[in-house]
């Protein structure tokens, strides 16, 4: 192979454990250094990388990464990064800030795309646009839409950290992570804090761009099956317009602590009468960067020996101590220089953090003693081994996570290559494992080491009121500095931000962004193999597919036969099965068997509508994974689970039912719009109702009234539980579904089919589960500074049947309208509609928005948008960013579940082929069609936000009666 003379090879070698030839170039006139991963991978990765390290907490890197997807000297739009989301086949398309660099990543399977996306996306970091007013949009400005009115902060960051800043799991992690760094830069918060991005210039902002994003401070990275030497020309013609410059962008070490600190702070949450846990407690430590990959491996291990399951020690001496409501903190981390180690918890007395912080210390001393058991090394060790070989990255491409394995020490000047690999590190880790290892690295980086930090934080119920008011405070003393001239020269600027983001780009100027043509989609469906029949009596489903040497195994239980006041248990229901024990053994020992003999076992439901009635898909699973000499073990340990759980286990369960409701509260900020979803459709459709009551507001309702219950009535909890076992668990109303190769199935089918005749064989009837379908519109109260906004309806209940095409123009709808009057100008951080074919229930929904009736006004205009006549080249755009959601990549095992579940909701591969010709075919007669069902949804559809009291207040005296209003948090 002939190298492109640009570039310099550094190293040239093979990484058998990522089936790839591995290069590292320099750029001769630059210096920027290439990884190249040669394989035959045909979702193809390329990721561009800075090192962005902050000096302060503006949000500079964060507020730059947003800025320069939105226009570049090629591509001289105002958005080309959602030109591509719109019009292209990604299976992945981001950016992402970290604390001490900013990463560029694209994926797609396509050829022509990917390099698409590649010049896009190159374009965009070295020749930005940069515009004064994309910094205002992107970062803060001031708002002034009257002379006479109060000034207001917008922008799309500012208002994203004010949704970050609202999670008390965030606000705790970033405490954590400023404690233990005061001195460098992961001491200041990369994303913004929204108390110092408004001190954040125009012209500071230029100028982190002009020091960092240079191809001398440049790591580039690809993977994939294209052409290993055009990858080097597309990046040689974009450094070469550079000279080698210095660019000082190193990450500096933490000078050591001489002894640990204590940190106290607040949050602003609510305090329930009577409930003295509301705070959280966390022990960081910083720890020595890795030597070696054997030493980045022993701290990943040491991590999942100490908390990284149920059963690990330190978080079963946590969740047993009584102390809290369950665990925080991620172990040790991997992301930082100089990497931190957290252990904690949430749920807890903030006067008892001491005690906690106590227990952690006295479990690192006692297993410093006495070291890991056998059977804990051994679990853990199979465990790690078994995700390493399988290397499932689920809905990430697998390039994406060999470029930040290799940035960990790439950044650094290590060694980018190394982490890639893992065969010989892992034997030196398994054969030091046994002799001690773990228990001296133990004391090594907890218990010798001094530089730890234990941060409390306490809820604080005014301090959300106290800081609006001091950030009101700043803007009436600005506006008070202002006379009547810069008055109206901050309102002209308001107005002249406001026509920029409303005004369209030039066609022409459009026309220069990269795409497909509908010449180059696939017009034919991707079909799953799949062979149905029976296996023991019971409905079977069976995938041919290529799996590196592992069956995948789902057990279906039709959750129909269940009564509806049994459906909110299932979640903990699931969890019990796995971390409960059984009468032969604790869930200690039950955890660790199953990690040494599978790669895991795991509990989930699936609900959907079903094609051609009012139903629903159902169910509940239980899947597995194993290599075929582990088949019959973990089939034996599937049975032990399903029959003999120890759902009488009442301190175990009320531990689970703890942690459930402490993370369901920790989800309920960042989740917002998911849990606005939720609760908008729960009464539109059966499916819709079921998935509220085991996953939204009403579930977080049932988790407190159960925890009480556990103590007061537990009969009728355990009764409950063993109710859904007995009638769940037959397979008269189950099914099996084997992901596998033929040679794989056919050792392991005898097997199967053997532990399928075990089962009980009873077949209830299906229950009735008396829906109401009657929505209404609702005030959710939240902690928050954000707000969540949804609206919807059930359009086939409105007289709507819609087709394929549909999903073409909601594509154009959220790319377009829905961006621009939500993001651009209202400064949420996301806003979008979303429509399920099967059910009918279509919803708006922004993220971390500051509006909420704007944003109700915005999706009531959102017919008027769709009425208007759309262009060609926007109709192909949408229709190719259609087929690329539908094309979405995934691994074998999510191939064969995929195929699965179309069967399970009648979704047969003719309808799917139906779809796909009427997406390919949508015309400007479709968008008409939608415009008039989201006008019907603007007349008669139900509201849900979930917000600020004072927020949804205001929303009810200008529209009295709009919302009806509950206190969730």
């Amino acid at each position: 192979m002939s190298y492109h003379e640009a570039f310099e090879l550094i190293r040239d070698e093979h990484i058998a454990e990522a089936n790839s030839r591995a290069q590292l170039f320099r750029h001769k006139k630059t210096g920027a250094e290439v990884l190249s991963l040669i394989n035959d991978d045909e979702n193809k990765v390329f990721g561009i990388t800075f090192k962005t390290p902050p000096t302060d907490s503006t949000g500079i890197a964060h507020i730059l990464e947003h800025s320069v997807l939105c226009g570049s000297r090629k591509y001289p739009v105002r958005k080309p990064f959602v030109e591509l989301i719109k019009g292209s086949l990604n299976t992945f398309l981001n950016a992402m800030t970290f604390p001490d660099k900013t990463a560029y990543p694209v994926a797609s399977q396509n050829l022509k795309d990917f390099y698409n996306l590649v010049d896009v996306y190159l374009d965009a970091v070295f020749f930005p646009l940069l515009t004064e007013e994309t910094f205002l949009q992107e970062g803060w400005h001031y708002e002034l839409e009257d002379t006479s009115a109060p000034l207001v902060y917008k922008g799309v960051v500012f208002n994203e950290m004010k949704g970050v800043f609202s999670s008390p799991d965030a606000v705790m992690r970033d405490i954590a992570q400023r404690s233990l760094y005061p001195d460098v830069t992961y001491g200041k918060s990369s994303g913004g804090d929204p108390k110092a991005i408004p001190d954040l210039t125009y012209k500071q902002f230029r100028d982190f761009h002009a020091k960092y994003y240079h191809p001398s401070n440049t790591r580039a990275f690809f993977s994939g099956d294209d052409d290993a030497g055009e990858r080097l020309a597309i990046l040689d013609a974009y450094f070469s317009q550079f000279e080698r410059a210095p660019v000082d962008a190193e990450v500096k070490l933490q000078p050591r602590f001489n002894a640990p600190r204590q940190i106290e702070a607040s949050y602003a949450g609510t305090r329930e009468v009577g409930k003295a846990r509301d705070g959280m407690v966390s022990v960081n430590w910083l720890i020595d960067p890795p030597v070696d990959r054997t030493e980045a491996l022993s701290n990943g291990m040491l991590s999942y020996l100490l908390a990284g399951n149920p059963a690990a020690p330190l978080r079963k001496a946590l969740t047993e101590s009584g102390l809290g409501e369950g665990m925080t903190g991620g172990g040790i981390g991997n992301g930082l220089r100089q990497p931190m180690a957290s252990f904690g918890m949430k749920g807890i007395d903030p006067t008892e953090a001491g005690k906690v912080e106590a227990l952690i210390l006295n479990t690192l001393e006692e297993l410093a003693e006495t070291g890991f058991s056998s059977e804990q090394l051994e679990a853990a060790a199979n465990t790690f081994e078994f995700s390493l070989r399988e290397n499932n990255t689920g809905s990430y491409p697998r390039g994406m996570v060999y470029m930040f394995n290799a940035l960990g020490s790439w950044l650094h000047e290590g060694d980018p290559i190394a982490p890639l690999a893992f065969e010989e590190a892992l034997s030196a880790l398994k054969d030091k494992a046994g002799q001690g290892h773990f228990a001296r690295e133990i004391r090594r980086l907890f218990l010798d080491n001094t530089h730890r930090t234990t941060v409390t934080l306490r809820a604080d119920p005014e301090q959300g009121a106290r800081e609006a008011a001091d950030e009101a405070g700043i803007l009436a003393k600005v506006r008070q500095g202002f006379d009547a001239e810069a008055l109206a020269a901050t309102k002209a600027e308001t107005d002249r931000l406001k026509a920029l983001q409303e005004t369209v780009d030039d066609p022409a100027l459009l026309a220069k962004i990269p795409t497909l043509t509908l010449a180059d989609l696939p017009r034919e469906s991707r079909t799953v193999p799949i062979d149905i029949g029976t296996l023991a009596d019971t409905r079977l489903f069976y995938h041919d597919l290529p799996t590196l040497g592992i069956v995948y195994l789902d057990l279906g239980f039709d959750l129909h036969v269940l009564d509806k006041g049994l459906l909110p248990y299932l979640p903990l229901f699931g969890r019990a099965l796995l971390q409960t024990g059984t009468s032969k053994e604790d869930f200690v020992s039950l955890t660790q068997r199953i990690g040494r003999s599978t790669g895991g076992i795991a509990q989930h439901r699936g609900l959907s509508s079903r094609q051609g009635d009012n139903g629903s898909a159902a169910w509940f699973f239980l899947s597995g994974k194993a290599v075929p000499d582990k088949i019959a073990e973990m089939l034996a340990i599937v049975g032990d689970l399903l029959g003999d759980a120890r759902l009488d286990n009442r301190a175990r369960f009320k531990q689970l039912a703890l942690e459930e409701k402490a993370g369901f509260e920790a989800r309920m900020i960042p989740s917002g719009n998911a849990m606005v979803d939720t609760r908008l459709k729960s009464s539109l459709t059966e499916a819709s109702c079921i998935g509220e009551q085991i996953g939204g507001v009403s579930y977080l309702q049932f988790l407190r009234e159960l925890v009480a219950r556990i103590d007061s009535d537990w009969d009728s909890v355990e009764a409950a539980l063993k109710r859904i076992r007995d009638t769940l668990f037959n397979r008269g109303r189950m099914v099996v579904n084997v992901t596998a190769d033929g040679l794989l199935w056919n050792r392991a089918k005898g097997e199967i089919e053997g532990f399928l005749k075990t089962l009980p064989d009873a077949r209830h009837d299906f229950a009735d589960w008396n829906v109401d379908f009657a929505p209404k519109s609702e005030g959710l109260i939240i902690p928050a500074q954000v707000n969540y906004v949804g609206k919807g309806a059930n359009l086939k209940a409105l007289g709507f049947e819609l087709t394929g095409a549909s999903s073409v123009v909601l594509k154009f709808l959220n790319t377009t309208y829905l961006w621009d009057k939500i993001r651009v100008q209202g400064g949420a951080y996301g806003g979008s509609a979303r429509f399920d074919l099967t059910s009918g229930n279509f919803s708006f929904l922004s993220y971390r928005d500051a509006n909420l009736l704007k944003t109700l006004d915005a999706y009531d205009g959102a017919s008027k948008a769709l009425h208007a006549a759309i262009g060609a080249n926007d109709l192909t755009r949408s229709i190719i960013g259609v087929i690329g959601d539908v094309d979405g990549y995934e691994f074998p095992d999510a191939k064969g579940y995929s195929s699965m579940w179309r069967q399970l909701t009648g979704t047969t591969d003719a309808l799917r082929q139906q779809r796909r010709n009427e997406i390919l075919g949508t015309t400007a007669a479709d968008f008409r069609r939608m415009a008039e069902a989201v006008e019907a949804v603007a007349r008669h559809g139900h509201v849900v936000v979930l917000g600020g009291e004072a927020a949804i207040a205001a929303a009810n005296e200008k529209r009295p009666g709009l919302l009806a209003v509950s206190k969730v948090m």
